[in-house]
This record gives structure tokens, sequence and C-alpha cells, in this order.
């Protein structure tokens, strides 16, 4: 893995969170900057800068390298657009992004709207991003979780199901782990991946999935509700050191491949 520098001190956190997640997907593609380059159309100098905190990639880039990581490239440019409302440069304007014409980075200039319906059809959208991400913390926090476990006699060795009621008023997805081995490999009905890199700060199915691979391995990660929060970190840096893997806390190829079986 990777030894990189720290981020500039002054990034806001909004922008540090998107590149820690680009970070931790090239660490896990196993490319270096160059293969990464010619994979995705971007110089290596680009990326270099882009990973460095230097320069705020583009959309594009981003969804290149989420494709490549077997990430959801749909929350990485969710992040990527609350990133870039945050992104400034040194004299208060918005920073101009880049894009590649013959592996050489060059600046896209941004084109702003002076009318009324121009430039703020974007800044709703992301302010609808992040008034979205903070509801369901919100309500995440005040959700009641029903847990009921039954141990199916009659099906598989070891089957359990957990069903996981949301009851708050809000559209918030319920997770059942219904975990059982296929093909030598154990499964639980959320997420067959065997590659995204799931860790602090994400949510969705693929994180319920970890969360009922880590209760099948004996460990508790709290609730199954699909939120990597500390108490399911802490969960997977338990079981990381129980199956003698690199303890980052973060589940990637190898810590799917000890949770699969």
């Amino acid at each position: 893995m990777s030894r990189w520098k720290a981020l500039p001190a002054e990034l806001d956190p909004r922008v540090r969170q998107l590149l820690v997640h680009l970070r931790r997907l090239k660490d896990h593609s196993g490319l270096s900057v160059r293969q990464l380059a010619a994979r995705t159309g971007y110089s290596p100098k680009s990326w270099e800068r882009y990973l460095g905190g230097r320069s705020l990639p583009p959309r594009e880039a981003v969804e290149a390298l989420a494709r490549i990581g077997g990430d959801d490239p749909t929350r990485l440019l969710a992040l990527h657009e609350v990133a870039a409302e945050a992104w400034q440069n040194p004299h208060g304007g918005t920073a101009v992004p880049e894009t590649s014409v013959g592996g050489t980075a060059v600046p896209e200039p941004e084109i702003l709207s002076a009318g009324p319906g121009g430039g703020g059809a974007r800044s709703l959208r992301v302010a609808l991003v992040a008034g979205a991400v903070a509801l369901v913390l919100a309500v995440s926090s005040a959700v009641l979780v029903t847990m009921r476990l039954m141990d199916h006699g009659g099906g598989a060795a070891g089957q359990t199901t957990t069903t996981v009621t949301l009851t708050a008023g809000t559209s918030a997805p319920s997770y059942t782990c219904r975990v059982k081995q296929v093909d030598g490999h154990w499964y639980a009905g959320n997420s067959r991946t065997r590659n995204a890199t799931v860790g602090y700060g994400d949510s969705g199915p693929a994180v319920a999935e970890v969360q009922c691979l880590l209760r099948r391995a004996g460990i508790s990660p709290g609730g199954i509700d699909g939120m990597f929060g500390p108490l399911t970190q802490g969960a997977v840096k338990a079981f990381q050191r129980q199956a003698r893997l690199d303890v980052d806390g973060v589940v990637g190829p190898h810590t799917w491949k000890a949770l699969r079986g």
C-alpha cells in the first residue's frame, strides 16, 4: 500500500473526504500512477496533483477511478459535487477543473450565467445533495431498530436470518441477513461484491453485507443498518486482526475474501 504524504492542512474537510476515498481506491487497484494515467487518459502529473490535494480532479477522472477500483461511481460523484462547491482558489473564487487532451491536463473554464436561472442550478443541486446526506445522518441517530434473530433448524447448517426494521417515517432501506454458503463462499443477500472498497462514512448494501458477514464470523458490528460507522470500523479491524490481515479498518479485496470464506 502506498505511503501517502499528508494532505494540505488548509483543505476543506469535504475535499479531504473525497481525496481519502480516491487514494484508497488507487491503493486497492494495485496500479502505479503511470498505469492509472494510461487507464484513464489523465497524465501522471495530473493524478499526482489530484491525489496530493493540489488540484481538484474533474468528474470524469473520479468516475474512471471508481470504475477501475470496482466502487460505485454515483456515491463518489456525489462526494465530488460537494467537494467542488467547497473548493476555492486563493482569491476566493471557484477552482477551475481540468480536462485531458492527448494525456495532458488542460484547465477547463467554468461557464457561469449571470441570469436568474444560470449559475444557481448547480448550487441548488449541491445543496440538495448535502441536505440529503445531513437528513440521513439525522434520521439514523433517531431510528428505532428492531432485530429478529431466527435460527432455522430445517435450513442449511449455520444459516441465520436477521431482519432489521427501520421505523422513523422515512424511506431509508431495511436490510436482511440471509446468510448462506454458495460454492464454498458466504453470502448474506445484500451484495455479491468481492472487491468493492468499503470504509468509514460509506453506506448502502455493500456495508450491510459486511455487517452481516462480520456477525456470522462472531464479531458484532452493532446494528445491520448499512452505515459504516465507528462500531462497524472497530469490528472490521477486529476481524482483520483475527484473519491476520493488514489492520486498516477498510474492507477491500483481501478482507472480502476472508469474510466470504
